[in-house]
């Protein structure tokens, strides 16, 4: 079985496609994987402007399809996978109303894809995860827009444990990077800087910094990050000139925001894991492509959960990707081997789990 995966939900056009065995849960064969990035021309703006990203998807979805199948030795698609929301509005139905003209040309049907789901299956392209093995599990999923703790008793089983109630961990990377003056994306800028503080040596106590851990020790599973990115403002705001253009103080801060982030996003995950008593964590979302949240996670898990799994995406799908789209629509295909009938919308606001 041939899928074909769109993925638009963003400012990031991405064309996946994989071959799999439609008989059993196995792994996937990759033909495809292209993604045209829109982050230069949103920098100017210091984040994602919809309409120039619709404008965008619009222009460079037809071309990363007709190369992604050419790639692959133009084979015909068995089933359309896209991404049907959450994400913008504009983006979202570039992707779905090319989908839906794909699906009629090929005579093949079409799967819409959760968003969120596909940051959790992410972990599964490429690898042979058995379902039986993996869940129960405990889902951290964690990006520019969204900051959840998901409980996946099995396959489509979601049960939403926490989220953000305001700015989610990718989002709060963003602004406090913009803060200290540092570029967008903001996550990669933060961590960037935060890196050279091995040798630079303890900065934060230099400057006497010391940024929240926002809801870190509340009993429940929800997180908050706008007192954390206040809290950056104020500091910035704080400091005389030179040193807010101090390379040293930028490090500190950096390295700071970036330890209170993963503090709470680890403390929360490795609790939740522990209380409902899963079989593994599984992170998913841009933000796991950080390699500091990749090493403290790993070495938490080992030291307070050893009988636990901890299963991450490669970095490379960690962003988003329209692989994961595409495997997440065949497990759904396995599953009931029939798409959803009815006519197929954007969901801007589509949730994961109840």
């Amino acid at each position: 079985m041939i899928i074909l995966g769109l993925e638009t939900s963003c400012d990031d056009t991405c064309v996946g496609l994989i071959e799999v065995d439609e008989r059993k849960k196995a792994k996937v064969k990759i033909l495809s994987n292209l993604i045209s990035s829109q982050v230069k021309l949103h920098r100017r703006y210091g984040g994602v402007y919809p309409l120039l990203a619709r404008r965008e998807h619009r222009k460079n979805l037809p071309l990363l399809v007709k190369k992604a199948l050419m790639e692959a030795g133009n084979p015909r698609p068995d089933l359309i996978a896209v991404t049907q929301g959450p994400g913008l509005e504009p983006c979202l139905w570039v992707g779905v109303n090319f989908a839906s003209e794909l699906s009629e040309k090929f005579r093949a049907p079409l799967f819409p894809v959760n968003h969120l789901e596909a940051h959790i299956y992410s972990s599964f392209i490429e690898r042979n995860l058995d379902f039986e093995e993996v869940f129960p599990a405990l889902c951290l999923i964690v990006s520019g827009g969204h900051t959840q703790l998901v409980l996946t008793k099995a396959f489509g089983s979601y049960r939403l444990l926490g989220e953000t109630r305001d700015d989610a961990a990718g989002e709060c990377f963003d602004k406090t990077a913009r803060t200290l003056g540092l570029s967008y994306p903001g996550g990669p800028a933060v961590e960037r800087e935060a890196a050279k503080l091995k040798a630079a040596g303890k900065l934060a106590e230099e400057f006497g910094l010391s940024f929240p851990r926002p809801m870190r020790n509340q009993k429940n599973f929800d997180f908050s990050f706008s007192g954390l990115k206040t809290a950056v403002l104020y500091d910035y705001r704080s400091r005389s000139k030179r040193v807010q253009k101090s390379k040293k103080y930028i490090m500190a801060a950096a390295g700071e925001i970036q330890q209170a982030i993963i503090d709470v996003l680890a403390h929360k995950t490795l609790r939740a894991a522990e209380e409902f008593r899963v079989k593994s964590i599984i992170l998913g979302g841009g933000v796991t492509a950080n390699k500091e949240l990749r090493r403290q996670f790993k070495r938490r898990q080992k030291k307070e959960l050893p009988a636990v799994k901890l299963i991450m995406p490669d970095p490379a799908y960690s962003t988003d990707n329209a692989l994961m789209t595409a495997v997440t629509a065949y497990y759904h295909w396995l599953e009931k081997k029939t798409p959803p009938k009815g006519v197929l919308k954007a969901e801007a606001n589509l949730k994961l789990g109840k």
